[in-house]
């Protein structure tokens, strides 16, 4: 995808977030992360919004930690979440292609980072949103959870710091019925994830692109496992994110 395609994600799916948290309420739970409410949520996106801009807008050259949570809520917490999103969008699209900043997984460039990064951001809290206001929530285009997937397995779960990791060297395949089709080796390293079927799978998780990337972000069961489900376990237990 293109950079001004994330910016564009990042745009819709804040807004959708905004509106479902508000119709919704602060105090509503959110079923997707059984330990939050809406308020939390709002609070956690609106934060990383804020901290994403600064490394664009400061040209940050290394990590630093993001600001500290708003003393808000209601209607003024909604609105602050909203403010720092349409920042964010702002920053995004006025950000020159050859900037140079702070970032934590390859990218073809600061900018693209941040704006995929954020574009993945917000939409999985945009469903944390519409599961806490309910109804039927806002579909994902097909490209975009593709892109995402790759994301998480050729990114996040490339890193040393993922814990998806398994004592006996195994095959996860992960296909997106209605795309393409994955192979993540596991052993005691980082896994190693390739383009298509390329080694015998001891567990496959399958389903259309947009379920399945809800469901490798453990926002949906698995549309279907077949094969060792020890390993679709593995993946829901361990392969939380942790960022920087």
């Amino acid at each position: 995808m293109e950079i001004s395609e994330h910016i564009q994600v990042v745009a819709a799916e804040g807004e959708l977030l905004a509106r479902a948290a508000a119709e919704a309420g602060t105090d509503a739970k959110v079923p997707t992360c059984p330990a939050w409410q809406v308020r939390d949520l709002l609070r956690h996106t609106g934060m990383v919004h804020r901290w994403a801009a600064a490394f664009l807008t400061e040209r940050r050259a290394s990590y630093r930690l993001g600001g500290e949570l708003p003393d808000l809520d209601g209607d003024a917490l909604v609105e602050w979440f909203r403010e720092g999103h349409a920042a964010l969008v702002a920053t995004l699209e006025s950000a020159p292609p050859d900037l140079e900043c702070w970032t934590f997984m390859p990218a073809p460039s600061p900018l693209a980072f941040w704006a995929r990064r954020q574009a993945n951001e917000t939409t999985v809290h945009r469903v944390d949103a519409e599961s806490a206001r309910g109804g039927t929530p806002s579909p994902l285009d097909v490209d975009f959870a593709v892109d995402g997937i790759e994301e998480l397995l050729f990114g996040f779960h490339a890193r040393e710091k993922s814990r998806v990791r398994s004592d006996v060297p195994c095959v996860l395949r992960v296909r997106a019925t209605d795309e393409r089709t994955w192979t993540l080796r596991l052993s005691d390293g980082p896994p190693v994830a390739e383009h298509g079927a390329t080694a015998p799978a001891d567990c496959e998780v399958s389903g259309p692109a947009g379920r399945l990337y809800l469901a490798l972000w453990n926002r949906l069961p698995f549309p279907q496992v077949t094969g060792d489900t020890a390993l679709a376990a593995l993946w829901r237990e361990k392969s939380a994110i942790v960022m920087g």
